[in-house]
């Protein structure tokens, strides 16, 4: 397992690189579900990149990503979770706040995760039976504090609404944010910068944030509180398991 991981650290810093040459090109903005659903043909680029190394190195391996129908499910055989660029809104209207991020798991089981925020340089790695760190340090654990002292982050329609209870939630703390990608929202509850992270997110969006988490004292679940199913789009937050509890109360499921 150790050879596999280091080969993930150096191909998803390959694509970071790929990302920094390409990126002042035409991008080819395209529209999925929603005119605020972007995808770029570099979102495609890398992920191919990512993929095409992969499979060159494991080749009975399987893939769950954003981009085209690959949607292998992470219980059965050994299966790479992959979003080439999370963050795409924020990729294409300012050049940072985005990452890459993948995910491998073996029958179900997290064994490593990574996420690169390629224009800060910083590189989240580990999980499993790899300790988890951000480039050469190792990630706090959760340390818990009062409520009021933390600070949340969700998606905006949500806080807006305060649907699920979450604008509650961040009465209730030292206030809210929102970055506009799940990967830079995750890295930093894994650094310990924010409490939970709240939003409606696909298996690829919380993948490896899921596997860094859980040596932290980290789960990544549903609203409910239930366990996420790596399948479809869910509401799901990333919770210290020792203030779930206390986080549910403010963050329910409504009718």
């Amino acid at each position: 397992m150790e050879n596999k991981f280091a080969f993930a650290k150096t191909i998803v810093k390959e694509a970071g690189d790929y990302i920094l040459e390409h990126m002042k090109e035409d991008l080819h903005v395209e529209r999925k579900s929603s005119p605020t659903d972007l995808v770029t043909k570099l979102d495609k680029d890398v992920q191919d990149l990512l993929i095409e190394k992969i499979h060159s190195r494991y080749p009975n391996d399987s893939f769950c990503a954003e981009e085209g129908c690959l949607r292998a499910a992470v219980g059965q055989g050994s299966v790479w979770v992959i979003d080439p660029i999370d963050g795409t809104n924020n990729f294409v209207a300012q050049g940072e706040d985005f990452a890459v991020m993948v995910a491998y798991f073996e029958n179900g089981v997290g064994k490593f995760g990574i996420i690169y925020d390629v224009m800060k340089g910083d590189f989240y790695h580990g999980g499993g039976d790899f300790p988890p760190c951000c480039n050469d340090e190792p990630l706090p654990p959760f340390k818990k504090k009062p409520l009021r002292e933390f600070l949340v982050a969700g998606n905006s329609g949500m806080l807006e609404t305060n649907e699920w209870g979450l604008a509650d939630l961040g009465n209730a703390a030292l206030g809210t944010r929102v970055y506009g990608s799940a990967s830079i929202s995750f890295a930093k509850v894994l650094s310990g910068r924010l409490l939970t992270y709240i939003s409606y997110l696909q298996p690829w969006d919380y993948a490896a944030a899921s596997i860094l988490g859980e040596s932290l004292g980290y789960k990544v679940l549903t609203i409910a509180g239930k366990e996420v199913d790596f399948h479809t789009r869910q509401a799901v937050m990333m919770v210290p398991v020792e203030m779930q509890d206390e986080i549910l109360s403010y963050i329910y499921e409504r009718k």
